[in-house]
């Protein structure tokens, strides 16, 4: 599914574009010293445990491949785990494993991982191949979600997650994100997982697109997908909007999971989110951030945040 405008008209409807956002919300509200918040899973882990808010458990950190020996030895009795690099990107050099009936470890989609491929794996990640800019980095190993199952038929292997855009403590916008066959089950669109908006006062999916088609049917699963009610919504929007004094930013993407047994959790936090958001919901950001950046005083408290979404922002749709 596209809009079926362009340039000046996309602009008119309140359709956010690239450079805006570039300009005129990460640059002037985020403030740069704020961004290794961000941009480092380790630190961002740190910071929410600090301020209540649930994260997967980080098992171990291996900063140089010296130490990948002795990470497999302390996880050995862990049924499955997730290395992903702290510096990563868009799910890039993120690695599900479980292990099967025999013992043995394997990728989402079943597939056997030898000890060898998971060293090179961890040696490809601490040398930045998967980080922001391709600097140095670390490999993590954290607890793998065992997602809610209310998403099992229209989810393919990978975790669903929901991102929601925060704008001053406001959040502005959300969507689901659902991974696919052609994403390898990663929840990321640009590498082909399915957006679902959200609608933002009742947590009740919208509409949905699988590339830039408009959909109704998970494309692997073939079940609907619009219509659900995704649990603990109210939970989720009280951690998005709390974050803002957490990570010192003003304009950011949350992301977030519903684990079965633990419930919501922070998965990372993005400085620069991207605007396919407005695609899954059908409603262009601008008008919404414009209502929030008008306010002459804003909302204090989480309570009135979440209030002020419901009642002011959830009713904003694509100007005519």
């Amino acid at each position: 599914m596209k809009f079926l405008f362009k340039g000046p008209e996309l602009r008119r409807r309140g359709v956010l574009g690239m450079n805006a956002r570039n300009v005129d919300y990460i640059q002037k509200y985020n403030p740069r010293r704020s961004y290794p918040n961000a941009d480092s899973k380790m630190r961002a882990k740190l910071l929410a445990r600090r301020a209540g808010i649930q994260v997967p458990e980080l098992y171990q950190v291996v900063y140089s491949i010296g130490q990948f020996d002795s990470a497999l030895e302390n996880i050995a009795s862990r049924e499955s785990f997730v290395i992903k690099p702290d510096h990563g990107s868009g799910g890039e050099g993120v690695l599900v494993l479980s292990r099967n009936s025999e013992g043995v470890l394997t990728s989402t989609s079943g597939t056997p991982v030898s000890r060898e491929a998971l060293k090179i794996h961890v040696a490809n990640t601490i040398s930045g191949l998967y980080s922001l800019a391709g600097q140095p980095d670390s490999a993590l190993f954290e607890y793998k979600i065992e997602f809610d199952p209310v998403f099992e038929k229209i989810s393919y292997q990978g975790v669903p997650d929901i991102r929601i855009i925060v704008f001053r403590g406001i959040p502005v916008l959300a969507m689901l994100r659902l991974p696919t066959k052609e994403s390898d089950g990663r929840a990321n669109l640009h590498q082909g997982a399915v957006g679902v908006g959200v609608h933002m006062a009742f947590g009740t999916t919208t509409f949905a697109v699988f590339s830039t088609s408009q959909i109704q049917e998970h494309p692997d699963t073939g079940n609907p997908i619009t219509g659900l009610e995704i649990p603990h919504w109210d939970q989720m929007l009280e951690i998005a909007a709390s974050c803002v004094e957490v990570f010192e930013l003003g304009y950011f993407g949350v992301d977030l999971v519903v684990d079965k047994s633990r419930g919501p959790m922070l998965l990372e936090v993005n400085v620069r989110p991207g605007l396919a958001i407005q695609l899954a919901n059908r409603v262009g950001l601008k008008k919404r951030l414009e209502v929030v950046e008008a306010l002459d005083e804003l909302p204090t408290t989480v309570e009135d945040r979440i209030k002020f979404t419901k009642e002011v922002i959830a009713p904003i749709r694509l100007q005519q």
